[in-house]
Formats: structure tokens, sequence, C-alpha cells
């Protein structure tokens, strides 16, 4: 086996369990990698950091891939990145300060309440589809204003968008990315139409707040609303799904850590920290370079596909020691769990507060819990990677 396959290796299935062994072998080649198909690997911290920071790389890929609309702001430069980003985080309210996520606690240790009310001992459930995916595709749904009859539409439209992202070299990607397409413009058209009911209505909702925006210069066009609303509902529960069903199974694993927690509970979020470093959701970005760039003396080509795999500078034994220790008491933890940069995900207090609450009301009744498969069936998808299961027996 030699470097320039690891992406190859990387994204094929069977190493979807555990992947950290080849990030291991990406940081031994060097910063910088380039692979069979032209396109780069990025896996140590420094370097990735630098990267995401650097705005010669580009996080548009429009110039790669054919599209008929325009890509939500996660997948756009500034200006234009910063200019929607802005407008979608309004109803959140301002920053630093408590807003429409911060009122969300009591609502989610509710939804968290409710989930966990047939959760006897000797039962068995599944983490994801009895908790981990209900929880946040819920909380969003809330957020924006989706009555709850509807949510289940979304997983098919998710799935569909969601493969549409993956990263799979050698492979036609043509009907994936025709299907994620249809998915988005179904569920972008359904959720223009629900913001359309409330305009002059205004209903206390994020789509409410989109639509009755009173300043012109601060109004989504249609297309924009149909985007941004599409993206926060995807990236509103895609991530924390993984987060949560990746914190249970760690926690399974590291039963010395799990009893750590329960007489501790005050850790929990500096160990969801260490779960978004150690485990984290989302474990690669893609990046174009606007010009050709140096990178700790490779020269990285103007227009080449770079992927930042920010799973394996989460590892990276020149910036966290003993990188491969699970550790919630972790005291300097500025993993890349979130990205880094102008792009670092918004959504990260959202998640922080749904996995800091899942984890706290699921650690007591983990004690005695097992896992009844491990590892676990595992996602396709090797860019958002977790679980597509976690059976447990309480």
């Amino acid at each position: 086996m030699t470097a320039d396959t690891l992406l190859e290796r990387i994204t094929d299935y069977t190493n979807r369990p555990n992947p950290y062994p080849l990030y291991a072998e990406l940081r031994e080649a060097g910063p910088v990698v380039r692979q069979a198909d032209g396109s780069y690997l990025v896996g140590t911290y420094h370097e990735i950091a630098a990267l995401l920071h650097d705005p010669r790389m580009s996080a548009d890929s429009r110039s790669r891939a054919e599209t008929t609309h325009k890509p939500p702001f996660l997948r756009l430069d500034d200006p234009e990145h910063h200019r929607l980003r802005t407008l979608a985080m309004r109803p959140f309210g301002p920053p630093h300060s408590p807003g429409r996520v911060d009122a969300m606690r009591g609502e989610i240790a509710r939804l968290t309440d409710e989930l966990m009310e047939g959760f006897q001992a000797g039962r068995q459930i599944d983490v994801v589809d009895d908790f981990a995916y209900p929880l946040p595709v819920t909380v969003i749904c809330r957020l924006l204003g989706v009555p709850r009859e509807d949510e289940p539409l979304f997983r098919e439209w998710a799935d569909a968008v969601v493969a549409s992202a993956d990263v799979r070299p050698g492979e036609d990607s043509t009907e994936r990315n025709r299907a994620g397409e249809q998915a988005r413009v179904e569920m972008g058209q359904y959720l223009v139409n629900l913001a359309e009911q409330r305009r002059g209505r205004p209903s206390g909702d994020m789509l409410s707040a989109f639509v009755n925006e009173p300043d012109p210069a601060l109004r989504l066009s249609q297309e924009e609303l149909a985007e941004t609303a599409v993206l926060l509902l995807i990236a509103g529960h895609e991530t924390t799904v993984n987060l949560i069903t990746n914190g249970v199974l760690t926690l399974l694993r590291h039963r010395e850590q799990l009893d750590h927690l329960h007489k501790e509970p005050d850790l929990l979020p500096r160990a969801v920290e260490e779960l978004l470093r150690y485990e984290p959701p989302v474990h690669m970005r893609e990046r174009i370079p606007r010009a050709d760039i140096d990178v700790a003396g490779t020269t990285i080509p103007e227009g080449t596909s770079v992927q930042l795999v920010l799973a394996s500078g989460n590892r990276d034994p020149k910036r966290f020691q003993d990188p491969d220790r699970f550790d919630p008491t972790r005291p300097d933890n500025e993993h890349l769990g979130f990205g880094s940069g102008i792009h670092l995900c918004y959504g990260a207090p959202l998640a922080r507060i749904e996995a800091q609450a899942a984890l706290g009301a699921l650690i007591p009744r983990l004690g005695t819990a097992r896992l009844v498969e491990d590892p676990p069936p595992y996602r396709q998808n090797a860019m958002l990677r977790g679980p597509r299961h976690l059976p447990i027996e309480l």
C-alpha cells in the first residue's frame, strides 16, 4: 500500500469502524500527500488550521461540479458567504447573548426525558433510531417551525443530500448527485411554502422570522431562503446524531471514564469537547485553492481538490498530548470538531447543548448497559462518520 491510495482506503467502507490507523499513516507520510487521482490530503493539525484560515482556499466547488442552483453559504466564499451567514444567524439572536437557541434548553431537556420514558432495564434499544436521531431533528424542526407530523419527511431527503456530499474516489457520483439535487429542491420548496404561509402572520419560529423581516436589505431571496432553510435543517441534526451516538459508543468502551462522569456530572461540557476531538462527527472538508499554494514545502496547484482531514488533525501528537487517549479532563482542547476560520460551525452552541443534555440523561443508565455489537454497523459516509445503528441492552 502506498500513500497515494490513502483517500481510497480511508473512504473504503471496510475501514469505517476505525480509520484512525490510516490517519496516523497520513500524518507520517507528510503534512501534504498527493493522491493517485491528483487530489491532495492534509492530515496535520497546524497545516489544517492554517488552511482553514487562508482566504486563498475556496469552499465553493461550483467550478468542479455541475449544479443548477446556488450553493448554501457553507459552500460559498466571502463576501457572499458572510452576507448569507449573517442573515441566517439573525433569528438565532445576537452573537454572544442568550437567544433563541439558549431559550431551547428547557425544551431539549423535556424532549430528552420524553424519548427516555420507554428505556426500561432489560430492554434493547437502538441509540440512533430511538434517541440520537429523533432528538436533534425534533429540535431543529421546532426552531424552524416544521409541524411535528411532517418531521418523518425529512429523513429520506436528508439521507439523499448527505449521500451526495460523500467522498468516494473512483466512483461515478452522477446518480448520487442527481438524487441529492432532487431532494434538496423538494425540501427547499416544502420549506419555502411553509414560510410563505407565515408571511404577514409571524408565529415565533425561524421561517417566520426570515419571511417577515421588515428591512428589505436584510431579506433573503426565495432561492436563498430555500438553500438556507435546507442547510439549517440538515446541518442542524445530521452532525449531532453522530456526536451523540459516537459519545455513547465511546463511553461504553471506556467504562472508567463513564463512571467518572457519572460521579462528576460537572465534567460533562469538557467531555463533550473531548468527544468532538476524539470521535468527531465531521471527518473531512474539501477546499479548492484559488492560486498555487505552498504547504510545508509542497506546492498545491490552483483548482485542485484538497481534503482537510479534520479527524486526523484532532489526533496529531504534535498538537495533543497522548492524542489516542479519550480524556474528558483534557485541559488544552482546541479541537477541529467544528472546523475553524470563517466557516466555523455556527450551529455549534446548539449541538453542545443537545449533546450535553442527551449524554447527561443517558450516563446514569449506561453503567449497566452493554453493547450488543462492537463495532456497530456504520453509515456509508466517510465524511460524516457515525454508526447507522447502535444497539445496546439496558
